[in-house]
């Protein structure tokens, strides 16, 4: 067995012995930006120093691991290890890492976030929080510039962006003042600023106080604050971003998070000035984005446990992960590396001064979202606040019917899962 971090690589390699066998590992693995590419990179090395492993990234779209995944792996036909989103709504199918490395190391590490891969009476170690993000708002500096408005400051609310975002894109005839990504996790923070709790007495989810918030954003896409094909433009809970539309210079405030950034940085160029802004304060009070991020999980079902366990406890090693973290532009969850600070690769001052605003905003992110974040139940509430707030958007349903829809689908799925 490979046990405690000294080298897992060197461990492993006690494994393979003459004549090597060969150890095939799928990753199943989808890029915000070069993700993939560096991981691929960054795993020859483990390669080299493994005789007979063989760790084959399969790039794939995220809607893949969103909506493929969970089929192969409730039919015992997925990857050993792959990059996932739904932290603890996998988490059954989940190799626990435990009785393969140093946990002592991991709890000094990686603290909070464990949690958030955990469910139930599954306590163990199952996954490396790769990406921390926060959600937040990129905002067209250059537009607001052009239209001589000053941009809100330090506590402004979202009716103070939405009037501010309004006046710019009329002076500068741009599309939309506003836009969030068609996400249940991307309007998690706003709701939260307006009121919602998520979560009753007992801890169980709920919708209890979203009712604000619901009512303000379909006002906003009813009255053209808000680029309403965003939200109105797909069904069900297909995810829909709109960073195109904000590349194109057409949208003046943007909601989505860090995890944009490279792209902003590569794809915007010298078009215009961007910037990130903290997350806008609500009625209720916090000016709370919604943290989140991706993670590298195993998966119970592979063969060669031993040796996925080894490769993820790999990327864990701080150099290991500070190399990652640089090259990748994200925001480290491992806690020594964030403490040394990472010197992003390849970013222009933009994208530095973006990723140390969202860095910066993380302190003010509420309870409530962490908690969200880490719930097993969170996946299901995120598709059921895509598909009803669309369904008010575009006029299916009344706000109150939406809303009465949506603790309806909510019981129905706890029911399924108890």
């Amino acid at each position: 067995m490979i046990h405690k971090r000294f080298a897992c690589a060197a461990a492993l390699g006690a494994l393979v012995t003459a004549p090597a066998m060969a150890q095939e590992i799928r990753f199943m693995c989808y890029s915000d930006g070069n993700e993939c590419e560096v991981y691929e990179d960054v795993l020859s090395r483990f390669e080299a120093e493994n005789d007979g492993v063989d760790v084959i990234v399969d790039v794939v779209p995220y809607q893949a691991i969103l909506e493929n995944l969970p089929v192969q792996l409730a039919a015992g036909t997925g990857p050993d290890m792959a990059k996932v989103t739904d932290l603890g709504g996998l988490n059954e199918y989940y190799l626990d890492l435990a009785p393969y490395i140093d946990t002592a190391y991991w709890d000094d590490s990686f603290g909070a976030t464990l949690d958030w891969y955990r469910a139930g009476d599954r306590q163990g170690y199952y996954g490396l929080h790769s990406q921390l993000t926060i959600t937040g708002p990129f905002v067209n500096a250059s537009l607001f510039e052009q239209a001589g408005v000053e941009m809100p400051g330090e506590g402004a609310t979202w009716d103070d962006w939405a009037a501010a975002a309004t006046e710019v894109a009329n002076a500068t005839d741009a599309d939309f003042p506003m836009a969030i990504d068609r996400s249940g996790h991307r309007v998690a923070g706003p709701a939260i600023s307006y009121g919602a709790q998520y979560f009753d007495d007992e801890g169980v989810g709920t919708f209890e106080g979203f009712a604000p918030f619901a009512e303000q954003f379909v006002a906003w896409n009813e009255d053209g604050t808000m680029a309403r094909d965003v939200w109105a433009g797909q069904g069900g809970a297909t995810y829909q971003d709109a960073a195109q539309d904000f590349i194109n210079g057409e949208i003046v405030f943007y909601y989505s998070g860090s995890w944009q950034v490279g792209r902003m940085d590569s794809e915007v160029g010298d078009f215009f000035d961007w910037q990130v802004v903290g997350s806008p304060c609500g009625p209720a009070g916090p000016c709370s984005g919604m943290p989140g991020g991706a993670g590298i999980v195993g998966f119970e079902q592979s063969e060669n446990a031993e040796v996925v366990a080894a490769i993820i406890d790999f990327l864990a090693q701080e150099d290991v992960y500070s190399e990652v973290a640089a090259r990748t532009r994200n925001l480290p969850a491992h806690l020594g590396v964030a403490a040394a600070g990472v010197q992003f690769e390849d970013a222009s001052p933009a994208a530095q001064e973006a990723l140390n605003a969202f860095a910066a905003d993380l302190p003010n992110v509420s309870p409530i979202a962490f908690a969200y974040q880490g719930y097993a139940g969170n996946r299901a509430m995120f598709g059921i606040t895509v598909e009803r707030l669309s369904q008010a958007i575009v006029g299916e349903l009344s706000v109150e019917d939406a809303l009465a829809r949506m603790s309806e689908d909510l019981d129905a799925a706890l029911a399924e899962t108890q």
